[in-house]
């Protein structure tokens, strides 16, 4: 990388006669190599590890006809689909984390008056957040209907609805 004099050298600092380096193409670099990995990170959770690691997926569809934007909530059949709990753990862990390292990342660029990342950080907090709730979401859709399908499969709503609980209670 070749130094890029900012200031005259009247105007160099004359204990090191070195011209400043200018950090800029360094910055855009990371800034660009960054974005890809979060498009990368947020394609990845959302079409792959959210399907195979919980057995959950969304997407959003926007009707031609009138514009409106619909999100779509697909999860695997309860007997398909047998779920690790490590592995749901560890999904819903890196899912959460995300976001407060993200916004732990903006406090130390504003505490560090290095405002230049603050775009990077707001886009991946964007991608991270819609992540986040789509996936909780996500998770409640399927239990919902989970829960209703259990519910009029065995025609007894409210012992379906005592017997979830009871089972939930002690899978904890």
């Amino acid at each position: 990388m070749r130094d890029a004099p900012i200031f005259s050298s009247i105007e160099t600092p004359s204990l090191t006669n070195q011209p400043i380096r200018h950090p800029a193409p360094r910055s855009v670099m990371i800034f660009i190599i960054t974005i890809l990995l979060l498009a990368a990170d947020f394609y990845y959770l959302k079409n792959i590890a959210g399907r195979r690691l919980v057995g959950l997926r969304w997407w959003n569809e926007v009707d031609p006809a009138t514009g409106e934007s619909h999100w779509v909530f697909e999860s695997s059949e309860p007997g398909t689909k047998v779920v690790n709990p490590t592995d749901s753990r560890f999904f819903w862990l890196a899912i959460y984390a995300q976001p407060c390292l993200w916004i732990a990342l903006a406090l130390v660029a504003l505490i560090t008056f290095n405002f230049i990342w603050l775009p990077l950080v707001a886009i991946a907090l964007v991608l991270t957040i819609t992540n986040s709730l789509a996936f909780s979401r996500c998770d409640k859709f399927s239990q919902a209907s989970n829960l209703a399908g259990s519910a009029f499969s065995g025609g007894n709503l409210a012992g379906s609805i005592a017997s979830n609980m009871v089972g939930r209670f002690f899978s904890r």
